[in-house]
């Protein structure tokens, strides 16, 4: 099997679900974000002040290009998609599935997150900007998820007969 890529906005639930997953699926989980924070050894929060923005996307697409390209789940950054050469890998590696939620269900998830650095100080409508602006990236998935009113079980389910069905009708 290919691996999984899960992408989404921050706060769609892609890490939970991909844990999840992963056992549902018996398939290791890597998380991009996490792997960075261990390569590095400090957070996402610190990269982004410390060394800025497009430093982290350059460690981002490596460590991307680190994973399996099959048998796992490979939950990924908000942000990953931002990268045509990441977007190009995903696709040609695996499949790409878009969890979407939306953006209030989002917000009231993140508001008081102090972890995520793209959205520290902003509005509410400033982060929706940056939702607006990834959307078409993220609709480039194969398979797209509204995990907007699901619970847990529910979305990993939905995710599930998706990637199922999906790979079904690839054969």
């Amino acid at each position: 099997m290919k691996s999984i890529y899960l992408t989404g906005f921050m706060g769609a639930g892609k890490t939970t679900v991909g844990e999840k997953l992963g056992k549902a699926l018996q398939l290791e989980v890597y998380d991009t974000d996490q792997v960075i924070e261990k390569k590095t050894g400090i957070s996402i929060k610190e990269l982004f002040s410390t060394k800025g923005e497009s430093y982290f996307r350059t460690l981002e697409e490596q460590t991307l290009q680190e994973m399996p390209i099959e048998n796992a789940i490979i939950t990924t950054g908000g942000g990953i998609v931002l990268s045509e050469r990441n977007r190009n890998w995903m696709k040609g590696n695996g499949i790409r599935v878009f969890l979407f939620a939306e953006m209030d269900i989002v917000w009231e998830r993140l508001k008081n997150d102090q972890t995520r650095p793209i959205i520290q100080q902003k509005k509410k409508e400033e982060v929706a900007n940056i939702f607006q602006q990834r959307l078409p990236l993220y609709n480039q998935a194969e398979i797209t998820v509204d995990t907007t009113y699901l619970s847990l079980e529910a979305a990993v389910e939905a995710v599930y007969h998706a990637v199922k069905t999906y790979e079904k009708r690839q054969h």
